[in-house]
């Protein structure tokens, strides 16, 4: 544990270092400099306390262990909200498994009010691209594309089409999505507004620039 929280350290050091001088022309020192650095290793560290969130810190970001369409194949069954960053920063993941971790906290109560659960949310994948399942109990189908080059892929349905991103886990599989479409699609599945979905979605896509948020997927 303590050897990961090392080289975990090493590569953020390495990336602030390849990315220029951290406030140079600000008229600020390498005293300065060094202290803000100290503190954000702190933090990032710090709230890592766990090997699952240490082993992910480095892998927390879309286009990272992108799954190949044949990979996409079959049927998973949901695990636990879905969170992912955009952003391909090295410091920007490091901090990003942290928030991410909280974020998905924060959506376990939103999604169990909607009675999202392993049995009753699930998708099917299957070569000629069509896919099916349920969320929350609810049927959903239609056809879906898949870009193995950028994980991105878009699901199409009789009423809406989704874009979404693809993103292989040490658990197996996160689909995800925009906040405003995965409020879209919680919203259809409650066929209500004003309930803490909105708020809990809106805050969230507010407080972490970059998130996406959606299912992470076993077999």
């Amino acid at each position: 544990m303590k050897k990961i929280r090392v080289i975990i350290a090493g590569l953020v050091c390495v990336s602030l270092t390849g990315c220029g001088s951290f406030g140079a022309g600000a008229g600020t020192g390498t005293g300065n400099n060094t202290n803000i650095l100290g503190s954000i290793l702190g933090d990032v560290l710090g709230a890592a306390t766990d090997g699952q969130t240490i082993g992910n810190i480095l892998t927390s970001v879309i286009g990272i262990d992108k799954p190949s369409q044949s990979y996409l194949i079959g049927p998973w069954k949901y695990a636990q909200p879905g969170v992912a960053f955009t952003s391909e920063n090295l410091l920007a993941k490091a901090g990003g498994e942290v928030a991410a971790t909280s974020a998905r906290e924060k959506l376990i109560g939103t999604y169990q009010s909607l009675g999202i659960n392993a049995t009753n949310t699930f998708l099917q994948f299957n070569e000629d691209k069509t896919f099916s399942g349920k969320i929350a109990g609810k049927s959903i189908s239609g056809t879906y594309t898949y870009n193995e080059k950028d994980a991105s892929m878009t699901l199409k349905t009789m009423f809406f089409s989704l874009p979404a991103f693809a993103k292989r886990t040490s658990a197996g599989l996160s689909i995800l999505f925009e906040s405003k479409k995965l409020l879209q699609i919680l919203q259809t599945v409650a066929a209500v507004s004003g309930n803490s979905t909105i708020s809990t979605i809106g805050d969230l896509s507010k407080n972490y620039d970059g998130m996406r948020m959606g299912l992470d997927m076993s077999r």
